[in-house]
């Protein structure tokens, strides 16, 4: 088994890159292949989530390790002499708050190891040319902070103009070309830049049939939000901030969190110029627009509530409303859809499991509310995290009267169970960056 700790050879390297990075904001990167050794690869293979589904090989954490140094070793030497062929992604898909199906990748365990090891390799040169007002999938960087963030930035100016962002299927639809013409800005290592091409282009296996496109990240892959914030860099960050901004009178703040966007503008003009602009400026790269989620509206405080405007981000709704002492504040509650869903797999799962022993039901159920307090826990949210512990109560209850057709529990021996097995009180996380845990 490996150790927790970073060996010191990989840790030096890293801050040599990053050291690279900072120094040279324009550089391009010709050498980096030499960074990839095998204390590299069994660096990559600590950081990489193992109790995940397994990929079309059905290769899973405990057999690769059964040889691990060996294994690493033959995919070290795959990937550099460029005889590496990268598995097709197995689709499946999971439900979406509205209802409908999400589709998502399950990639090799050994190919979710290399992606990790370039990964390595490529973040910390990315990190320096990175906007301040990106967050998602960045070391150090967490949703809560984008939250914060937008909570600041339209709190300080009272509000104003609001763009809130929806790009339609954008992984799904990002373009291979572009992507390596923007990659070869940064980096041209042959191997890299190699594996990264045939990641693009492994394709897909649903149903036993394989598909290839020339659009879209590697599902699933943990190379593929780094390369979303390398594209979206260069289309949205980087052109607001470069071309953008020096044209307006009231100037432009950026929130983003993968591709979940927000802007706030002070000025109507400036914020009805740039929506104007931003379908455009997004087709130029393969990209569009949702016309029905994208959306240009005033969030300020209003007297009547039926005039004030909402928007989701995150997970959250934010609307102004009143605080104790009569304030106009900034208000997040858990937004309707997500709070649904959750509810949703706290009851299929209780469904599922109801035969399970009690105490094994009541710590599953435990820790998946812990997960979610973590992440929604946030001030000005009691309420919503009230109201799912007690849903969330309810819902086992009603499970756990349905394990016998012939003898229901009674209400009373239910009421007593709950004393016994009291799920977790709703709690504050404000420093929290732990996601919603899985049911």
């Amino acid at each position: 088994m490996l150790g927790t700790q970073e060996p010191k050879t990989v840790s030096t390297k890293c801050q040599r890159l990053a050291q690279l990075g900072q120094l040279h904001p324009q550089r391009s990167f010709i050498s980096l292949g030499h960074y990839l050794d095998l204390e590299w690869m069994k660096e990559a293979y600590r950081r990489t989530r193992k109790s995940g589904a397994v990929g079309i090989d059905g290769q899973t954490a405990s057999a690769y390790e059964a040889d691990l140094e060996e294994n690493l070793r033959s995919l070290l030497e795959r990937a550099k002499s460029g005889s590496y062929r990268a598995p097709p992604v197995r689709r499946t898909y999971i439900p979406k708050g509205d209802g409908k199906m999400r589709p998502i990748g399950i990639p090799t365990l050994e190919d979710k190891v290399l992606q990790r090891a370039v990964a390595m390799v490529l973040e910390p040169l990315y990190e320096p040319l990175f906007d301040e007002g990106s967050y998602g999938f960045r070391p150090g960087r967490s949703a809560h902070q984008a939250l914060s963030r937008l909570w600041s930035d339209l709190s300080e100016q009272g509000g104003g103009w609001v763009i809130d962002l929806d790009i339609k299927s954008f992984f799904d639809t990002l373009d291979h070309g572009k992507l390596r013409t923007m990659l070869q800005q940064r980096v041209r290592d042959g191997v890299l830049t190699r594996l990264i091409g045939k990641w693009l282009n492994a394709g897909v296996m649903e149903a036993g049939q394989l598909w290839h496109s020339d659009l879209g990240t590697p599902q699933g892959g943990v190379i593929s939000p780094l390369l979303a914030n390398i594209y979206l860099h260069e289309v949205l960050d980087e052109w607001v901030a470069r071309e953008v901004q020096p044209r307006l009178q009231g100037g432009v703040r950026l929130v983003r969190y993968a591709d979940d966007a927000v802007l706030v503008l002070r000025n109507r003009r400036d914020a009805e110029r740039l929506m104007a602009v931003l379908p455009r400026r997004f087709a130029r790269y393969g990209l569009t627009l949702h016309p029905d989620k994208t959306r240009l509206f005033r969030f300020k405080p209003a007297a009547d509530a039926r005039e004030r405007e909402s928007f989701q981000f995150l997970g959250f709704t934010h609307v102004w409303g009143r605080s104790r002492r009569g304030r106009w504040v900034i208000k997040r509650k858990t937004a309707k859809d997500r709070f649904r869903r959750t509810l949703k797999r706290v009851s299929q799962w209780c469904r599922k499991h109801r035969h399970r022993p009690i105490p094994e039901q009541y710590a599953h159920l435990s820790a998946a509310l812990r997960g979610h307090f973590a992440y929604f826990g946030i001030r000005g949210n009691t309420a919503a995290l009230r109201r799912l512990r007690y849903q969330a109560e309810r819902v086992w209850i009603k499970w756990l009267r349905r394990r016998s057709q012939r003898h229901r529990l009674p209400w009373d021996r239910a009421r007593e169970l709950l004393k016994r097995f009291p799920l977790p009180m709703a709690r504050l996380a404000p420093h929290a960056t732990t996601p919603l845990a899985s049911l």
